[in-house]
């Protein structure tokens, strides 16, 4: 089989493949996307090894080092199911980065001007119920009326479950945005029809909100929420596996990255240590 049209047929199993190894719908949702990405790129042509070397030499121009790597990743675990290991490529070489950029990283100052720019709304609890426990957008829904009424939830993701302890403070903002919005049971964050609200409803107003809390739209998102937590934490305890435990990582090296320093700090630091040197 050598056309396009032939290997989006393989699409449908290997979606089933996936669910079958009990991947999220979100990280299903991306290999399918980035399989037919390549499939967009081979117009029909047969797959080669030639072939995907040329995908990737495509995306390292258009792409960051780590997006390519996550589509590759997404497109080797493809090959791997139609039985094309032959064509599995290696992933791009990243030398490990000591800092974050200061464009991407929220600030302690930043993240209180997001919650006082959306004060007394559903945003503002939002952010601060991210930001205080470190959960996922996607766990959102785990921070039930329960929940919050008990000072803990029990949250199941990634065929892990890990008990999220709520802070008194953050418990009692919950408790006065409930009585306020009328919820009774489940989920605190619901949309009109009762559903727990869709992440990419919460993305789309933490950039709206950016402008008037006048903070870079490239830096709030809710990922960077919890990298906000993670480092706050981290700052306080400096216990990496307890914090890897809080986060629901089951690799400390992933959580190494939640803890990394802003430019700044790491100037700061460097010249901490010229100071020691010629004094």
């Amino acid at each position: 089989m050598n056309s396009k049209n032939g290997y989006l047929q393989f699409l449908q199993g290997f979606e089933a493949s996936l669910r079958e190894e009990e991947k999220s719908s979100i990280t299903i949702d991306k290999y399918l996307r980035d399989v037919k990405k390549f499939l967009f790129f081979s117009d029909g042509r047969r797959i080669s090894k030639e072939l995907i070397i040329a995908y990737k030499n495509d995306l390292h121009v258009k792409y960051a080092a780590a997006s390519v790597n996550s589509m590759l990743a997404a497109l080797n675990c493809f090959l791997r199911f139609i039985g094309r290991h032959d064509c599995c490529v290696k992933l791009l070489k990243i030398q490990r980065q000591m800092f974050l950029p200061e464009e991407r990283e929220l600030s302690r100052k930043e993240y209180q001007r997001l919650v006082k720019a959306a004060a007394g709304s559903r945003l503002s609890v939002i952010i601060q119920t991210i930001c205080g426990t470190g959960i996922r957008v996607s766990e959102l829904r785990y921070i039930t009326v329960e929940a919050v009424c008990a000072g803990k939830s029990v949250v199941n993701c990634k065929n892990k479950t890990r008990v999220i302890f709520i802070p008194t403070p953050l418990c009692r903002l919950l408790k006065k945005y409930i009585k306020k919005s009328g919820v009774k049971t489940g989920s605190v964050f619901v949309s009109r029809n009762s559903r727990p609200l869709d992440r990419s409803n919460i993305w789309r107003e933490m950039k709206a909100l950016c402008k008037n809390a006048n903070v870079s739209s490239k830096k709030v998102c809710p990922h960077n929420l919890r990298h906000l937590f993670a480092r706050t934490f981290y700052s306080i305890e400096k216990d990496i596996v307890k914090l890897a435990d809080l986060l629901g990582h089951s690799s400390i090296n992933t959580t190494r990255i939640y803890t990394m320093d802003s430019g700044y700090e790491h100037i700061v630091k460097l010249e901490r240590v010229q100071m020691l040197l010629t004094t």
